[in-house]
């Protein structure tokens, strides 16, 4: 008996066609009622033969969308994607008309990630390259151990607001909340901010509580080089999702920023 996965895996472009459809050169798989499992071994088989572009219709919480795909394609999404989206993702593009759910672009390596909606909870856990932009709101623990090394550096930003517990244990990358929906006067409501981040930064566009930060970090004036940062990221933000930079750019923005590198050193024997 062939299992799916090796019929899958073997399988050419035209007997791809019992799983989708192409037309005009993009793959087109209609998700609805597929295992998760099922879907991703379809696609993996896509992106075996360089097809550059694959459109996924009818997407009801499938998940590991992205993962485990050997050469760079544009797979747009539409639905709701499930846990893990883009998980150790390492150079494909995302776009996702929906929402997505939780751990988006867990341990994501490279790459590009576009929600046109919300995301959940721990959105861009771990992740140490690439670029995730979220058009709403996040959930909680939003940015948790992202890290950096060298070159390798991840960005995450998020249109709306962030629950608590944003940029947690947070090691290396760019975290960036715009608070679009904030109303003049409103304070962004996240709180722990920041709670054990020992690396990378958090920027805000809004005013945040000092009370609501984390023993770990502080709130400091953002200088030429961190606005610079900050344009860029909003230029391709508004790109995706078709906002106004100027009207964007025009608020107050802050920088969050650890006090030490080892704030938990004194609790180890060197």
């Amino acid at each position: 008996m062939i299992m799916l996965e090796d019929k899958v895996a073997r399988v050419s472009s035209a007997e791809l066609s019992s799983y989708a459809t192409k037309e005009n050169g993009i793959w087109r798989i209609n998700a609805e009622h597929m295992h998760y499992t099922e879907l991703n071994r379809v696609l993996r088989a896509i992106n075996q033969h360089d097809e550059e572009k694959v459109e996924i219709h009818n997407v009801y919480g499938q998940r590991y969308i992205g993962t485990h795909l050997e050469r760079n394609m544009h797979i747009e999404i539409f639905g709701t994607p499930g846990n893990d989206l883009a998980a150790f993702m390492d150079g494909q593009n995302l776009t996702v008309h929906g929402n997505a759910q939780d751990c988006t672009g867990n341990t994501m390596n490279d790459g590009l990630v576009v929600v046109h909606g919300h995301a959940g909870d721990i959105t861009g856990y771990a992740s140490r390259g690439g670029k995730i932009f979220i058009r709403d709101d996040v959930g909680y623990r939003t940015g948790i151990h992202m890290k950096e090394f060298l070159r390798k550096k991840p960005y995450l930003v998020v249109g709306g607001a962030a629950q608590d517990f944003l940029g947690e244990y947070m090691a290396g990358g760019v975290l960036l909340v715009l608070g679009l929906k904030l109303k003049p006067g409103d304070y962004l409501d996240s709180r722990f901010v920041g709670t054990g981040m020992h690396g990378g930064v958090i920027y805000l566009r809004g005013k945040l509580p000092e009370g609501n930060l984390g023993k770990e970090v502080k709130m400091v004036d953002i200088n030429k080089s961190d606005l610079s940062v900050i344009q860029d990221l909003v230029k391709e933000f508004c790109g995706y999702f078709d906002e106004s930079f100027e009207d964007v750019m025009n608020g107050a923005f802050s920088k969050v920023v650890p006090f030490s590198h080892r704030p938990y050193g004194r609790i180890y024997a060197y």
